[in-house]
């Protein structure tokens, strides 16, 4: 799925009217919606989530400041290999938890 994302969005900024644009930030299905974060150095973290969930673009950002904080300061970590920094996956599945706990509160004040 990413590596279609990633030839979709290169075309998409390619053939965008709008120049500099950023190409595709969002992809939406009839199950999911997939949203794209691109920092400035090209590194692109995607969201995958249900169309109840809102608001991805502060996820995305809290993602990013995690791999800033965590990978990117992590003396063996090397730009383009695969993420393996355990402070990494825990700060990020606590940030995770506490999306779906303050979704699952919404959705059960809206019901």
């Amino acid at each position: 799925l990413a590596s279609m994302f990633h030839s979709l969005y290169a075309i998409a900024s390619k053939i965008s009217p709008v120049e500099g644009s950023s190409g595709i930030q969002q992809l939406v299905t009839d199950e999911f919606s997939l949203h794209c974060f691109q920092t400035i150095t090209g590194v692109k973290f995607f969201v995958i989530v249900d169309h109840k969930q809102t608001a991805c673009e502060p996820l995305l950002h809290r993602i990013y400041e995690l791999y800033t904080d965590f990978v990117l300061k992590n003396p063996f970590y090397l730009i383009d290999m695969p993420i393996r920094c355990e402070l990494f996956d825990q700060n990020l599945r606590r940030v995770i938890e506490q999306v779906e706990r303050a979704s699952a509160y919404s959705s059960a004040t809206l019901a």
